[in-house]
């Protein structure tokens, strides 16, 4: 089957296609590269043995959309990165998140019904809880009024999903990811955000190799056991797989609804200090921080109960914060020595 992935040049997404073409799949990538490189589809090519097909495409404009699949008329299923996903950007620029997450997906959207494709993966996001009533959250709990314009973008586009399914025949896995952190083992391809990073992990590296001056830990007086916000992270490559898992439960017909939802975590919550710690001993390096105001739009406090993708998928997240983070450390190494 050939599968379509948007924003497979992104972090998660280029670790997905490593994990499909392994599996046997053939992958096109699509992405706009507004936050990566072309250079990663080498690398995945390295790691895999591989080369995907790569087209660049922007995605929230119809007419390229609608241009890319036309030509690739034998797309089988698509999974759905492509989208803008910084909590805070998102609070400064709104409308770049309402157009870009939310057009993407409608055009996405449209063209798999002209084509009779009707498999979807959706990468959605924990930001879809708000600050959770209990915890851990479980895929039942309410959907809050989102903290930040990214996280409204995803409840957004969730129903979207749901409506379109009964009228175009579309039978779609929505991921709810929890933090994604670390690298591949190869250190061939990691998180390489365009400019200051928004997520922990390359602020973490890129402060600990010098490129940073200082990590900026956001809020030092939450309801935590030491003051910082608590995150359930999970290696990016067992998110990966599980892209595989749902595509393969698609296929061979196991969802028992049109539109399943999954939480994607490890079901353990860590603070921003603990992570920190767990770099420190990994690397050995000393970290230089300082505890600032907090963010708008961040939550407190969220992890996963991970029980049905454990039972219904059979998947489960196999590694720890340690390997997350040291990980992601011998990648940022390998990208100065290859300066």
């Amino acid at each position: 089957m050939k599968i379509l992935v948007t924003g497979g040049t992104g972090y998660i997404g280029s670790h997905t296609v490593v994990e499909l073409q392994k599996s046997g799949y053939e992958v096109v990538i699509v992405d706009n590269l507004s936050n990566s490189t072309i250079g990663v589809v080498d690398q995945i090519a390295k790691i895999s043995g591989t080369r995907p097909v790569f087209e660049k495409v922007d995605l929230s404009r119809e007419d390229e959309t609608i241009g890319f699949f036309r030509k690739y008329n034998d797309i089988g299923a698509v999974i759905h990165f492509a989208a803008y996903k910084a909590v805070g950007e998102s609070v400064l620029e709104p409308l770049k998140y309402y157009s870009n997450n939310i057009m993407s997906l409608i055009n996405v959207l449209n063209c798999m019904k002209e084509h009779c494709i009707h498999h979807l993966v959706f990468s959605s996001s924990c930001t879809v809880y708000g600050q959770p009533d209990e915890l851990p959250v479980t895929e039942n709990a309410a959907v809050k009024k989102a903290l930040s314009p990214y996280g409204y973008t995803k409840q957004v586009c969730e129903h979207m999903i749901q409506d379109f399914s009964p009228a175009s025949g579309l039978q779609a896995i929505i991921l709810r990811y929890f933090n994604p952190i670390g690298a591949h083992d190869s250190a061939l391809i990691g998180e390489l955000p365009a400019g200051i990073p928004n997520n922990l992990m390359p602020y973490i590296t890129q402060t600990a190799i010098g490129k940073r001056e200082c990590l900026d830990v956001y809020g030092g007086d939450y309801n935590t056991p030491d003051g910082t916000a608590i995150r359930d992270y999970i290696h990016v490559v067992d998110l990966a797989k599980a892209h595989v898992i749902a595509l393969r439960y698609l296929s061979d017909q196991k969802n028992k609804k049109p539109v399943e939802i999954f939480n994607l975590g490890t079901g353990k919550g860590y603070t921003v200090l603990e992570v920190i710690r767990s770099f420190e001993k990994m690397s050995g390096v000393s970290l230089q921080y300082k505890i600032s105001k907090r963010r708008p739009g961040d939550i407190e406090k969220v992890w996963a109960d991970n029980s049905r993708a454990n039972k219904i998928l059979n998947w489960k997240a196999e590694r720890d914060i340690d390997d997350m983070t040291s990980s992601a450390w011998k990648w940022e190494l390998r990208l100065k020595n290859n300066k």
